[in-house]
């Protein structure tokens, strides 16, 4: 948490995605508002042996838009929705990467696997045709921090860079370390996001086998269900979201285009269990969050839930919510987009955040949808169905990730 007030203050010049429900920001978008779901059977590979066969998968993204045949077959699809992503928001932000400041831009994406299409095809081929089959590009397609170096290759960026592996709560922490390295004057401007491939059989049968992804096969578009007392799980998706975060006084030199102001950050660990989520903590985040803002409580115009549609999550974030906001936990509105984009673990916090900026700027706050039957432990104002109109000033972007990791960004209208 920082205290020194003569930190550089940090604000949104640029962002760019690829998601279940849009390829690029504003289709995105709209899908959102217009309470669009990106969920259906999964067509990716033949899911019929596995108990679920419903996923939010990314659909016509084309990687030749963005990338040449060669470097498509030598990386994995983590890659290419990373570097699409990069494409879009710098070309947004309309920053220029060069040898006058390319030392001063900084890049922190993360992942919460890395190349797992590439590693599960590898095993396949070396299993099947020996090791001489293994491709040289296997290491350096697999390993997370290959779409930070590949961003890096791909602009010329030489300055900081951190790759943030924690899960679910991956894409938010690792807008926080890069909110961090402006503030404490390390970096000008800095590349941040979160890409995930994790669509494959494997990932599949591993969350199912766990009890955590939903099974409501026959209707796939109602099967996220964040905060309702019919949920069975989160259902998976893939994709990515970066965000070009810039120190102010930069931006408004440039004249860039400026969608908000990141205020607060704060990052913490459970120490509890590996799975199973510890509201008091969480709430915890949430209020150091707040204090590192230097905004109370109810100043909160708005909550971006992490809203897994899981029973156990639900429950834990709204004990949360009540124990970090108070009384105003009960007028706050709270919507979870993974309603329409599925989880797209370490993509979700970025893509999340994304909305909740696009939210400030636009005064519209995206439904928490297929919310039908209220779950009585679940009681706080989660916008369902129906996108609302409503003024948005200040909102808070939560994500908590297994290994009992929670990270919380808080965003305000950006004001001179």
């Amino acid at each position: 948490m920082a205290n020194n007030r003569n930190l550089k203050r940090v604000v949104i010049t640029g962002v760019g995605a690829v998601t279940p429900v849009g390829i690029g920001v504003e289709q995105t978008w709209q899908a959102l508002c217009q309470g669009k779901s990106g969920v259906s059977k999964i067509t990716k590979f033949d899911s019929s042996n596995l108990k679920t066969h419903i996923a939010a998968e990314l659909k016509n993204f084309q990687a030749e838009d963005y990338l040449d045949r060669k470097k498509i077959r030598r990386t994995d699809p983590f890659i290419h929705y990373a570097l699409a992503s990069a494409y879009m928001a710098l070309d947004d932000s309309r920053l220029q990467i060069n040898g006058n400041n390319s030392d001063r831009i900084g890049v922190v994406v993360g992942t919460s696997v890395g190349g797992l299409t590439t590693y599960g095809k590898t095993l396949f081929s070396l299993q099947e045709n020996g090791p001489k089959k293994v491709s040289p590009f296997f290491v350096t397609s697999f390993i997370p921090n290959m779409a930070i170096a590949e961003i890096a290759i791909t602009f010329g960026v030489t300055g900081p860079s951190k790759c943030v592996v924690s899960a679910c709560a991956t894409g938010t922490q690792s807008i926080g370390e890069a909110f961090r390295l402006i503030q404490y004057g390390e970096a000008e401007a800095v590349i941040t996001g979160g890409s995930e491939a994790y669509l494959i059989p494997l990932g599949i049968a591993g969350l199912g086998r766990m009890g955590a992804i939903s099974c409501r096969n026959e209707e796939p578009e109602k099967a996220s269900r964040p905060f309702e007392k019919n949920r069975d799980g989160f259902v998976l998706g893939e994709g990515a979201g970066i965000i070009i975060l810039e120190e102010l006084g930069s931006a408004i030199k440039r004249d860039a285009n400026i969608y908000a102001e990141i205020v607060g950050y704060s990052t913490n660990i459970d120490g509890f269990h590996v799975t199973a989520p510890d509201a008091g903590n969480q709430a915890k985040c949430m209020k150091l969050a707040l204090k590192d803002a230097e905004i109370p409580a109810n100043e909160i115009d708005y909550i971006n839930a992490h809203g897994t549609s899981t029973v156990l999550n639900d429950l834990a974030e709204t004990e949360a919510v009540k124990i970090a906001l108070g009384d105003h936990s009960k007028k706050v509105a709270i919507s979870s987009i993974k309603s329409m984009t599925g989880h797209l673990l370490a993509a979700a916090g970025v893509v999340e955040a994304i909305s909740t900026v696009l939210t400030i700027r636009d005064d519209i706050i995206p439904p928490t949808i297929n919310y039908e039957t209220p779950d009585p432990e679940c009681d706080l104002v989660y916008v369902p169905n129906v996108s609302r109109k409503t003024t948005v000033h200040t909102a808070l972007s939560n994500s908590f990730g297994f290994g009992g990791i929670n990270a919380s960004l808080i965003f305000k209208q950006f004001e001179q």
